[in-house]
């Protein structure tokens, strides 16, 4: 398929499994056959939020994922730190050039890296209108393919990846997604929208025909769901979710 035939698919997508299944299938001819993809819309000058409410997506294998992600190592990798404080695209060779400058930690998860075979590709961190928010994409390139081999590859095709996966980045901010909690149902997304439109728990009970009593119920529940204290939290987060106000939802 062409370049433009790719960025059709990616804007006519349904959900954010066909645009991440298109990527993998585009970027792995170009070598870069291992891809890990996060956002977040919860950055705060510390953390990047609570990993669950996080959209991450990665054909790693576990072997890797269970470190890096689920023991957090990511909050010490070097390029993520670069992502977090740049936009733009950055090969892997920033790694050595500043490898005096890191941590002990840091060195720890480059250590981690190597020993995984994650040691040579490219980080894309894209635009962000939020300063909470931020999302970018680490392309590792298959093993055997050394640094300026992969210099090489951006070099002819960098251009078109780049424009590539900002596409699917902004793509994805527009598709719900839940990071690793349980879904919405239907009625608690309809009283979340309820909420969000000013109607009170009787207003909503007599435009749905249900009683004050259920509809609380149905909140309670959506507030559990998105793990939050109130109602005005819950209508937030699903909003920035994509849960509720979307035809896809």
């Amino acid at each position: 398929m062409s370049f433009l035939s790719d960025i059709e698919t990616i804007y006519e997508a349904p959900s954010v499994e066909a645009v991440w299944d298109l990527l993998v299938d585009r970027l792995g001819p170009h070598g870069f056959d291992r891809l890990m993809y996060g956002l977040t819309r919860y950055k705060t000058a510390n953390s990047f939020g609570d990993p669950q409410d996080m959209l991450v997506l990665t054909n790693h294998p576990p072997a890797y994922t269970d470190h890096f992600i689920g023991e957090a190592m990511y909050f010490h990798a070097p390029m993520v730190a670069w992502s977090s404080e740049n936009v733009g695209a950055c090969g892997w060779h920033w790694v050595q050039e500043n490898f005096e400058t890191f941590t002990s930690a840091e060195k720890r998860v480059l250590e981690f890296n190597r020993s995984m075979g994650v040691v040579a590709g490219y980080t894309i961190s894209f635009p962000h209108s939020s300063h909470r928010s931020r999302g970018a994409m680490a392309l590792t390139a298959r093993d055997g393919l050394q640094q300026h081999q992969v210099e090489e590859i951006w070099k002819a095709h960098g251009r078109e990846i780049h424009a590539l996966c900002n596409v699917a980045h902004l793509k994805l901010m527009s598709l719900p997604h839940t990071g690793s909690r349980r879904a919405l149902t239907k009625r608690q997304r309809e009283v979340l929208e309820w909420v969000g439109d000013g109607k009170t728990t009787q207003d909503i009970a007599d435009i749905i025909g249900l009683t004050a009593a259920t509809v609380e119920k149905h909140l309670r529940l959506a507030r559990d769901a998105l793990d939050v204290e109130t109602t005005a939290q819950a209508v937030m987060k699903a909003s920035l979710q994509n849960q509720i106000f979307t035809l896809e939802a």
